[in-house]
């Protein structure tokens, strides 16, 4: 007995300086816990008409107390190109668009020791150096 999800959109924005839309996403969901983020991208695309789904991003979305309902962030870029300019790395990792970098925080933590000891220009210096795994 699956039941239908309603999309709304509110506080609608067109941002031409980050050459976006923005707005708050809010989903009925009557008997479903929450939708998926994957399934709210698909509708959002075919409500805007975009071609490319992975200029499309939602996120901070909080589920009303009872369920039912929930309300979040939706932003639709222009292209690809612009949502990776300015859009935060985390969120183009969540989308896909690009690829976390490990680093163990042993690693992070010998950088900002090394890092301590040192002033001036060469701090610099030290962090690079840390980068490439050499050692002064």
């Amino acid at each position: 007995m699956e039941k239908a999800v309603t999309i709304r959109t509110k506080k609608f924005l067109t941002n031409r300086l980050l050459s976006r839309k923005q707005f708050v996403v809010e989903a009925n969901h009557p008997g479903k816990p929450n939708v998926s983020r994957v399934e709210l991208k698909e509708k959002l695309a075919t409500m805007y008409g975009v071609k490319d789904n992975a200029a499309v991003f939602v996120y901070g979305f909080r589920t009303q107390f009872g369920g039912g309902k929930s309300t979040g962030f939706g932003l639709i870029y222009d292209s690809v190109e612009s949502a990776k300019k300015y859009e935060p790395k985390y969120r183009l990792i969540r989308n896909g668009l690009d690829t976390k970098i490990e680093k163990s925080r042993k690693q992070m933590k010998e950088r900002k020791n090394r890092a301590m000891k040192i002033r001036g220009v060469k701090k610099t210096k030290a962090s690079d150096a840390a980068k490439s795994g050499k050692k002064k």
